[in-house]
């Protein structure tokens, strides 16, 4: 999220987490965290990819209550950003070579996994991935869906009946343009997810 009245139009929804991205290399990225109120149910997570402790710490200060580590950070680098009290939510792209025991050292430091397409621009492809490799994930560790989701294969998400899939990132599909997201197609896609009108 980057655009105010978009960012308030958004916060009166259903959702638990709000995204923005601190990363220069991004199309979605913002300098520093919006001053706008956001209800406190909603969780506002800064996107890093590779950056400096110092650099997440200092957006961490200006109230983000999670973190999303999109690069190659190590276990030690996401325990130092657990310091700060904040969930930490560990990405990782996955595919037909995606070795699982890569994801061993985290356990038990991180929050959460995310598992997107896997890229090397960091994720933001819209393309989905093969669900069906989420069978062979060995951890108890919770995660994140995203990737390529859309209105035409959410409800096919939904039926996923791992209790470890606990929520799902949507983005790229849902914005008219970067940084700017569509209310009527998030409107319709919370309808779908939550089941109520919005």
């Amino acid at each position: 999220m980057r655009e105010p009245i978009n960012i308030q139009a958004l916060a009166s929804f259903p959702i638990d987490y709000m995204g923005f991205i601190f990363y220069e290399k991004s199309a979605r990225y913002i300098a520093e965290l919006p001053t706008i109120s956001i209800p406190d149910r909603i969780k506002k997570t800064g996107v890093f990819v590779n950056a400096e402790n110092t650099y997440v710490d200092h957006i961490i200060a200006q109230g983000l209550q999670a973190v999303q580590l999109h690069g190659q950070e190590s276990p030690v680098f996401c325990q130092e950003v657990k310091k700060a009290c904040v969930e930490v939510i560990k990405a990782f792209g996955i595919g037909a070579d995606t070795r699982w025991e890569a994801l061993a050292p985290y356990v038990g430091i991180v929050d959460y996994f995310l598992f997107d397409t896997s890229s090397p621009q960091h994720g933001g492809t819209g393309r989905t991935f093969d669900w069906g490799l989420l069978k062979n994930y060995p951890y108890d560790v919770p995660y994140f869906l995203s990737g390529g989701l859309d209105l035409t294969n959410i409800p096919s998400a939904l039926t996923i009946t791992d209790e470890r899939l606990v929520g799902l990132d949507i983005n790229s599909k849902f914005e008219v343009k970067p940084g700017l997201k569509d209310i009527d197609k998030l409107k319709q896609v919370l309808k779908i997810i939550k089941h109520e009108q919005i």
